[in-house]
């Protein structure tokens, strides 16, 4: 018969008494069963069963072994972008590989944005955390500061004595918008959001330093570089930011900006699922890539090659194993070295 859940947990003096057996064994049957005989271990769990007792709680037991058998990630997305976002994705796969081969579960720790996010992480049952690429002003900084676990920020921002595990976004947007921009008159940047509001919208000359998550920032200083490096002025560049890292909402921002006489001629997209949403209303106005709009990506996902996507070619899944490693201090940040990316020149680009 199911137990009511009504009713109070069964302790374990309670088991200990209908078993007929010290409190000490029935910890040991859970705890170290070795030190118990195997007909003893079957009377205790007998007991255990008929009372409805499921075992002492898994938290008690990491309290007295002092550790929790979990690495957390704090995801300052919905919990679903884990499971929908391609680069989401690989880089929690490479969190996990180095969790499986430690014996380690992984708990993702989501962040709404709410007052509760820094309860959430300090209440976290975990023995380090990675950070998921957040904003300056994000509180949880501070709150993964204050728990003293090991931690590692992934793509930034700066914080404290955080190590920050990141290719240098500066220089690849450079690269990447050199090409995406080569003869164009009527330049963009699709971008990720400024900071926590995920405001979506296109500014004229947005400046950089308006935007307080990290990637954001050092990609636009890079592509201003860029068009500075050529003459250009950057108030002639056009941003336009969505709220998400959303092939949808690329294709809807898109669709709207692409009409009417001052639509652009050469795209620079922070993502490879930007871009290609970009490609998809691109398509449907009838314009022609890279004849009529030059588009470049980011990431170097299977789709982009598929799409003949020019692109910053980086490797998340290794991003993910490796601040996995310097949490769990199998690495340290001085014997890591710089993240390698590369761009990838394709036919979505007019040179």
């Amino acid at each position: 018969m199911a137990k009511d859940p009504s009713q109070p947990r069964p302790t374990m003096a309670e088991v200990a008494r209908a078993a007929k057996v010290s409190v000490m064994t029935v910890s040991y049957t859970y705890a170290q069963p070795d030190r118990v005989s195997e007909r003893t271990r079957a009377r205790v769990r007998e007991a255990a069963a008929r009372l409805g007792y499921p075992g002492p709680h898994p938290g008690a037991r990491s309290l007295r072994r002092g550790r929790a058998g979990n690495l957390g990630v704090v995801l300052g997305e919905h919990l679903t972008y884990a499971f929908e976002d391609p680069q989401a994705t690989r880089f929690l796969a490479g969190v996990a590989e180095v969790c499986a081969g430690h014996g380690l579960g992984l708990t993702i720790v989501p962040i709404t944005g709410a007052p509760s996010d820094t309860d959430r992480v300090a209440e976290a049952a975990v023995d380090g955390f990675v950070v998921w690429t957040t904003s300056d002003d994000d509180p949880v900084l501070s709150a993964v500061a204050a728990t003293a676990l090991p931690a590692v920020v992934h793509g930034g921002p700066h914080h404290r004595n955080l190590p920050i595990v990141a290719i240098d976004d500066r220089a690849a947007a450079r690269a990447v918008a050199t090409e995406a921009l080569a003869g164009a008159r009527r330049p963009m940047v699709l971008s990720f959001p400024l900071d926590r509001a995920r405001t979506p919208g296109v500014h004229n000359g947005l400046d950089p330093a308006e935007a307080t998550f990290r990637v954001t920032r050092e990609r636009l200083c890079g592509v201003r570089d860029a068009w500075e490096a050529v003459d250009g002025r950057w108030s002639q560049v056009r941003v336009a930011v969505c709220a998400r890292n959303s092939a949808r909402e690329a294709e809807s921002l898109a669709t709207a900006f692409l009409k009417g006489a001052d639509a652009p001629d050469a795209v620079m997209a922070m993502s490879d699922e930007l871009a290609l949403g970009l490609m998809r209303a691109a398509a449907r106005a009838g314009l022609a890539i890279p004849g009529d709009l030059a588009v470049t990506g980011w990431d170097g996902t299977d789709a982009a090659a598929a799409a003949g996507l020019t692109t910053v070619a980086q490797d998340l899944r290794a991003q993910g194993a490796r601040c996995a490693q310097l949490v769990l201090g199998k690495e340290t940040a001085a014997e890591t070295g710089p993240i390698e990316w590369r761009l990838v020149l394709r036919d979505s680009t007019r040179r």
